[in-house]
Order: C-alpha cells, then structure tokens, then sequence
C-alpha cells in the first residue's frame, strides 16, 4: 500500500464512500432488472393466454 501521508484518511475515506456509491449503483440496477423481467414474462402470459 502507498504511502498516503496525513491525507490517508481523507483518500481511503474517498476510496470507501466511491465504492459503497457503485454498489449501490449495481444494487438498484440489478433490483430494477429483475422488477422489468417479471413485469415482461407477466405482459408476455398476458398476450399468449388472450392471442
């Protein structure tokens, strides 16, 4: 690990606080994903059942 100096706190807090963002990020999308894959395969048994 690099030397960081005095400012070691300040980088390794920007470091953790960027990385908890992005999981987050990746969070909400996969939780999104899932939501609109359901509401498709549903709109799709819809279609079948009336077509």
């Amino acid at each position: 690990m690099p030397d960081l100096g005095k400012y070691a706190f300040e980088v390794l807090s920007a470091y953790a606080v960027s990385l908890l963002l992005l999981g987050g990020l990746i969070w909400i999308s996969l939780r999104q994903s899932a939501r609109m894959r359901r509401r498709l395969e549903e709109q799709e048994r819809r279609m079948n059942r009336n077509g």
